[in-house]
């Protein structure tokens, strides 16, 4: 047998010895429910999952003025990141992925702000701040009236522009 061959099947027999000697890599630790339930955030269309918490428009300005505007501009109108509040409401995608058209549902857009926002601390936000900013948001998009209560009975009664025109993933779910 030649050398070459002699090393690796040294070395395959070595690896295989290690394999069956370890139950596992010993890497990091099983989850445990409690944990995972609190990474277990989704929100669904129907409102399920929203937690309790309410918030206004009014409420969300401030919060806007405090954590929003250095990346979505004064009013949401557009900065480094996205442009949220911006023109009448249009029941199609023509002239952007704005919040009245692009969102078919307004629980969607509590829970993007809920899991990303803001974009340097993601998570950090309450719930009813995040109630707030979403009033605030469809507040400004006209979608509510400026005194209109967001909480989990409220916000997935909100019926957005463009709702019929999204192809449902999951119908089942809605």
């Amino acid at each position: 047998m030649s050398t070459h061959k002699l090393i690796f099947a040294a070395a395959l027999l070595a690896y295989a010895q290690c394999v069956a000697s370890a139950d596992t890599p010993n890497l990091g630790k099983p989850i445990t429910p409690a944990e995972l339930a609190a990474w277990n955030i989704t929100v669904m269309p129907d409102g399920t999952g929203l937690p309790p918490g309410s918030g206004t428009a009014a409420q969300g300005a401030t919060i806007y003025a405090q954590k929003c505007v250095a990346c979505h501009g004064e009013g949401g109108r557009g900065g480094l990141a996205v442009l949220l509040i911006g023109g009448p409401p249009k029941a199609s995608l023509d002239g952007g992925k704005t919040i009245p058209n692009f969102w078919p549902y307004a629980t969607t857009l509590f829970d993007v702000i809920r899991r990303a926002m803001p974009y340097q601390a993601p998570r950090s936000l309450t719930s009813d701040e995040v109630y707030a900013l979403t009033a605030y948001l469809l507040a400004g998009n006209k979608l509510i009236a400026e005194t209109d209560v967001m909480d989990a009975q409220t916000l997935p009664k909100v019926r957005m522009p463009n709702v019929d025109n999204f192809i449902t993933r999951f119908p089942d779910r809605i």
